[in-house]
């Protein structure tokens, strides 16, 4: 009778929620004209209430949804703007934020912001497509009465958005023991055995969640299917009224692997991480008594998951019905293998009709002062200024707050100067710790001043130009950090506090006709006093600033090469490197190398020769064959730049020589040749082993960090091959050849002529002849392919007609799914794809088309260190507290219990897991 009545009751809801929307349903139509219902039923309304940005329209081939003609941008500055919904506290929301840029801002350069809710940060928006919606949705439980979704911290572009949209959940859906302290961040949600490429959402999901059908294919997504993966669908009702609700329509589908196993991976944005992690699961074929289903999750490389049997008919209690196995807390990588395989006693193969995967994000909770400021600005619901929404410090702080840099900050400062407020002053701005400054002067305040004991760091106070009364209060003299008091012009009365006149601060409550105490002119004075020393002290900040200008632009021209005759760079040279680098003679290099005797390299420079000095060290002296002006300016800026940097990870400059005619450049010797050598030249052992080209990859980005971050100004290494990146004994890297590198002035564009190798060199730079550090990462991302590939970047042979160039090739392989295509054979398999993909797919973005779309080198480095990790079994740093999960009621976390549980004889199954800590 129970199940019966809860099929009742979800045919009731569904019924329902054809005729009306749920309760708690919210659906913004971000820079929208009218309020409309949509064809699905979802009533739509303008975000006319929010005050701030500019509304664009915008038009979208084969995009005829009215919520997508429109959006709202906002400026590129250091504010937030924030949207505030009114939800039930307690309750669990779905919030989802949608992005359509559409070119709306006509400048085609693709805006890249922050999104955050309340305080915690939710997610870097960054459009890679003008015709491609974006979005993202977190899972919530409401604690207070408003949810706030901020946009802010523009790197490219403006802050837009196209709809913001908010849906309620029922009951303990989605329930965590961690959702006091962690949201819940969509990484998947997909329908399998899905009958179109539309994807299932209201009506057929009455909470409105968007199940992706599994035939839409994304690039690195859902990707690697076992062969004799079949589709199979019913009519029949499938009873969903368990757990997450999972709709009907989705339940109706799935794949199952005829051949005994399905097979699929996922690119998990934000991963690793810890998620949770759910499968669906309803026998929906009629199956004969004599047959069964049983399978295994398998995940390579975590054996301890294989261990629970999945028996779909059993687990669900009869046909038709849905089994919700997973995971409330479990590790997962960034490259998300998984598969189900039918165990021996099985006589069908496994079955998965839905899944979802959730990342743990961590709430951040914001400033300590949140509560009582939101009370202050409540006061004044119809100024702007209180209307900005959002946490008044995190991300960015409300335009008339200041606040501390602490991981949880306190308001130091509240400007509130001139804002036309009336009223007594209120109470809640005595109750903030923190405060340093207040300024209210220039407003119309009445009343008396209240007592400011609660704010005992207090060291400003700007009450001038009210009309404030009565006497002045006694507390303000034991304010123990008060430096300056501004009472003038107001209708104070009685006499100054006697702490007040004795104590050693600026005071001024002059223009206050019932107010006595003694006379203020030494008070006056102060304030005189420092107004001079303070315009003595600018002037000569001022006179430093310029003088350090000049020296400034005077040493830096010094630093770069000057446009004179060739005759002058000699000269030029002894002037700037002697100090800075050591001169060898000529008679020191030819006793070094016997007269040049062992050439080990050659370039467009000149040629390398090995040399042992006197001392025993090894050296290679590079020998400029090239006389012409260019290339004297190549060697000259080497002997410059290799003279003030100095990195692990560059090669290190030992000196340089100039006599009878000869430039010379000096370095330590790298025993072990070039990265190119050791992945396709003759003569070297060739790189099988895919953990050292990964730290080979390492040590290089390294290098360029150094390079773009490192120093000031940064610097453009301007021909990144893997022919300049040397390998030591211990078959480290190191970059190398600087003459072609270029400081970036001021972080602006450098327009120059275009030089570097072909294969390597930026497509951009090449057309518009702007020189950025991006264009050192796409010269990287061929390196990362030719580490991937072995192959070279220019090739007739290797990529097959009509293509020439590794990064097309790369590109149409990766993009796919076919990595096997791109992978090196002489890896020999010795590698974890997963760790493989991660390169891969860095590689594909730091080749974009746009310097714009690519990874800065820090964020490759991350890449890289990251497929380390994995490919050394490492787990990355938990983002999941492992202290806090311990006091959980749901115990230790889930890989723990599962690596107990390997270690048991016993075929165990699902149900018998959801009575292990961590797992449902």
């Amino acid at each position: 009778m129970g199940d019966l009545r809860r099929v009742l009751l979800l045919q009731i809801l569904l019924v329902s929620a054809s005729k009306a929307q749920m309760p708690g349903f919210i659906s913004l139509d971000c820079g929208g004209s009218g309020e409309f219902t949509d064809d699905l039923g979802l009533d739509w309304t303008p975000d006319n209430k929010m005050i701030y940005g500019t509304k664009a329209s915008i038009s979208i081939p084969n995009e005829n949804r009215r919520q997508y003609t429109t959006l709202r941008y906002f400026p590129a500055d250091n504010r937030k703007y924030c949207y505030t919904l009114n939800v039930r506290t307690r309750t669990r929301y779905l919030i989802r934020a949608s992005f359509l840029y559409g070119d709306f801002d006509k400048s085609n350069v693709f805006p890249e912001f922050d999104m955050s809710l309340g305080a915690t940060p939710w997610s870097t928006i960054l459009i890679s497509d003008a015709y491609t919606v974006e979005s993202e949705e977190l899972v919530v439980l409401a604690s207070s009465p408003t949810l706030s979704v901020c946009l802010s911290n523009a790197t490219i572009g403006q802050p837009f958005i196209s709809t913001l949209e908010l849906r309620q959940f029922n009951g303990s859906m989605y329930y965590t023991t961690y959702e006091a302290e962690f949201f819940l961040s969509l990484a998947a949600r997909i329908n399998f055995g899905a009958e179109s490429n539309d994807s299932v959402r209201y009506p057929d999901d009455p909470f409105d969640r968007i199940w992706e059908s599994d035939s839409v294919k994304r690039a690195n997504f859902l990707v690697d299917v076992a062969p004799g993966t079949e589709r199979i669908s019913t009519k029949m009702p499938v009873f969903v009224s368990t757990g997450e609700i999972p709709p009907e329509k989705v339940m109706q589908t799935a794949v199952v692997g005829q051949n005994g196993s399905l097979t699929y991976r996922l690119d998990l944005a934000g991963f690793p991480g810890n998620a949770w992690a759910f499968s669906y699961f309803a026998e929906i074929e009629d199956l004969p008594p004599s047959e069964t289903r049983k399978f295994k999750l398998v995940i390579p490389g975590m054996p301890a998951f294989s261990k629970p049997t999945v028996n779909v008919q059993e687990n669900a209690q009869g046909k038709y019905r849905v089994y919700e196995p997973g995971y409330y807390n479990v590790t997962l990588p960034f490259i998300f293998s998984f598969g189900f395989k039918k165990t021996n006693d099985s006589s069908r193969g496994p079955i998965l009709n839905a899944l979802e995967i959730y990342k743990y994000l961590q709430i951040n909770f914001g400033s300590q002062d949140a509560t009582i400021l939101a009370s202050f600005a409540a006061h004044y619901p119809e100024a702007d200024w209180a209307q900005e929404g959002g946490d008044p410090c995190l991300p960015a702080a409300w335009t008339w707050v200041q606040c501390s840099s602490d991981s949880q900050p306190r308001v130091v400062s509240l400007i509130l100067s001139g804002k036309n407020l009336t009223g007594t002053i209120s109470l809640e701005l005595t109750k903030l710790p923190g405060l340093v400054k207040l300024d209210l002067d220039g407003n119309s305040f009445t009343g008396q001043i209240p007592d400011f004991s609660g704010c005992p760091n207090l060291e400003y106070i700007h009450l001038e130009n009210n009309e404030l009364s009565g006497a002045l209060p006694s507390t303000l003299a034991d304010l123990p950090n008060l430096k300056e008091l501004y009472v003038q012009n107001n209708k104070l009365s009685g006499r100054v506090p006697q702490g007040l006149l004795k104590k050693n601060i600026i005071f001024n409550y002059s223009g206050n006709m019932g107010l006595h105490g003694k006379s203020n002119s030494s008070n006056h004075t102060i304030i005189i006093l420092c107004s001079v020393i303070g315009a003595a002290l600018l002037l000569i900040v001022a006179v430093a600033c310029f003088l350090c200008t000049r020296k400034k632009k005077k040493n830096y021209s010094k630093e770069n090469v000057p446009t004179a005759p060739a005759k002058k760079l000699s000269s030029y040279l002894s002037e700037v490197a002697t100090e800075t680098a050591h001169r060898y003679s000529l008679s020191e290099i030819e006793d070094a190398t016997m007269k040049f005797e062992r050439r080990i390299g050659s370039g467009g420079f000149g040629i390398v020769y090995y040399g042992k000095l006197a001392d025993g060290k090894e050296i290679a002296v590079k020998l400029l064959t090239n006389d012409s002006f260019q290339g004297i300016r190549e060697f000259l800026n080497e002997v410059t730049l290799l003279s003030r940097i100095h990195h692990r990870n560059l090669v290190t400059f030992l000196g340089y020589s100039q006599q009878d005619g000869k430039n010379i450049l000096v370095y330590e010797f790298m025993h072990n040749g070039t990265l190119k050598e050791h992945l396709r030249g003759p003569g070297h052992e060739k790189i099988v082993s895919w953990i050292k080209r990964l730290e080979i990859a390492e040590d290089a980005a390294k290098g360029i960090e150094y390079l773009h971050t490192g120093c000031s100004p940064t610097i453009i290494h301007r021909d990144l091959k893997s022919s300049n990146i040397l390998l030591d004994k211990n078959m480290r890297a190191k970059v190398s050849d600087f003459g072609l590198s270029k400081p970036a002035v001021d972080g602006s564009h450098i327009s120059s002529i275009v030089r570097g190798t072909v294969g390597y060199l930026d497509p951009e730079y090449y057309i518009s002849q702007q020189l950025t550090e991006k264009s050192d990462i796409y010269s990287f991302g061929v390196i990362l392919l030719e580490l991937i590939s072995g192959h070279e970047p220019i090739s007739n042979e290797n990529f097959g007609i009509n293509c020439r160039n590794i990064v097309a090739w790369a590109r149409s392989h990766i993009e796919s799914g076919n990595i096997q295509a791109v992978i090196d054979p002489a890896l020999q398999d010795d590698y974890d794809m997963q760790s493989v993909w991660k390169i891969a797919e860095t590689a594909i973005m730091c080749v974009k088309p746009q310097g714009l779309q690519r990874p800065t080198i820090s964020e490759v480095v991350k890449d890289i260190q990251e497929a380390i990790a994995i490919e050394r079994r490492l787990q990355p740093d938990r983002e999941f507290p492992a202290e806090m999960i311990s006091k959980k009621s749901m115990g230790s976390s889930v890989n723990l219990d599962l690596a107990d549980m390997a270690n048991s004889e016993h075929n165990v199954t699902f149900d018998e897991l959801l009575m292990q800590p961590g797992l449902r």
